[in-house]
């Protein structure tokens, strides 16, 4: 009786141990965040295909209708239109391509070049550590949001300019912390190893550094994605982002305050709850990278 119990109790072990494994990877999976993020980049990708109207054109006859299930609201302008007529879904749906071009290619612009110089850092030491920690901490000394609306006086509102001031603004987070991931890495066996063997300089900080501390840069990424996203939406509601008629969130937010208190909301609260939804699905999925390349926050 007790083998046979024992037995049985096995094979249902066996049985559920695919089911226990599964729970375990999914375990705090951000699946709405990503399914989130995942819609946005996709309605970015297709956006001339979804959106039904021009976006920058609009009829002045249709100004300030509401969305289609309140009063005088029509299913041609589902979320109603601005005080140009323009319809307001469509300004969304190519609002939502400028956020991801702008939030992507910031934080790549800006990981290479902080993950680049904190490397170089934090393995050459000496002066090339001091010159390079010396401008960091003076680019970190200066409000950044200050500091980007200054620089997007002097170049003039673009998507281009503003890429290049993000990224101008943001690659000092990833100096610091990847330089003081490599002042850890270096002093580990296989880098002393790779000396010993006579590799180059360039060699051990492509094939050894890079690969320890990528991680680090990846998470940092993921949640200087929703500041980038602030800040283009920032730069544009104060008018030195991207320059009308572009269809931008902030932009969109800048258009529609002054209908807010006439019983507009639409103009105001649809914008400012996609840049919530995005920037807050960044975050969360930024958190759940941390804590799953963190071997102490695993508790391993």
């Amino acid at each position: 009786m007790n083998g046979s119990a024992a037995s049985s109790r096995s094979a249902s072990a066996i049985l559920t141990l695919p089911r226990r494994l599964a729970a375990f990877r999914t375990e705090g999976f951000p699946l709405i965040p990503i399914a989130i993020l995942m819609t946005v980049m996709l309605v970015a990708l297709f956006a001339n295909v979804l959106a039904p109207h021009n976006p920058e054109v609009g009829v002045l006859g249709d100004r300030f209708r509401p969305p289609a299930w309140q009063a005088n609201g029509t299913i041609d302008h589902l979320l109603g239109t601005d005080h140009l007529g323009r319809d307001v879904l469509s300004r969304l749906i190519f609002g939502a391509r400028i956020s991801v071009i702008v939030g992507l290619t910031v934080v790549i612009v800006a990981g290479f070049i902080g993950t680049l110089l904190g490397i170089m850092s934090g393995y050459l030491g000496r002066w090339v550590d001091q010159v390079i920690m010396r401008i960091t901490d003076a680019w970190l000394a200066l409000p950044g949001v200050t500091f980007a609306i200054f620089l997007a006086a002097i170049l003039g509102p673009s998507v281009s300019n503003i890429i290049i001031i993000l990224a101008a603004v943001y690659w000092t987070r990833y100096a610091r912390v990847v330089r003081a991931e490599v002042l850890s890495v270096r002093e580990r066996d296989f880098v002393r190893l790779a000396v010993v063997a006579g590799c180059s300089k360039g060699t051990i900080m492509r094939r050894h550094i890079l690969p320890n501390v990528v991680n680090s840069a990846i998470v940092l990424a993921t949640l200087q994605l929703g500041q980038a996203i602030i800040a283009e939406a920032t730069l544009s509601f104060l008018g030195v982002g991207v320059p009308p008629p572009m269809p931008a969130w902030g932009l969109m937010l800048a258009d529609g305050k002054k209908g807010m208190m006439a019983g507009y909301w639409w103009l105001t609260v649809l914008p400012g709850s996609c840049i919530m939804l995005m920037v807050l699905s960044a975050n969360l999925l930024g958190d759940w990278l941390r804590v799953k390349f963190d071997p102490q926050l695993r508790q391993l």
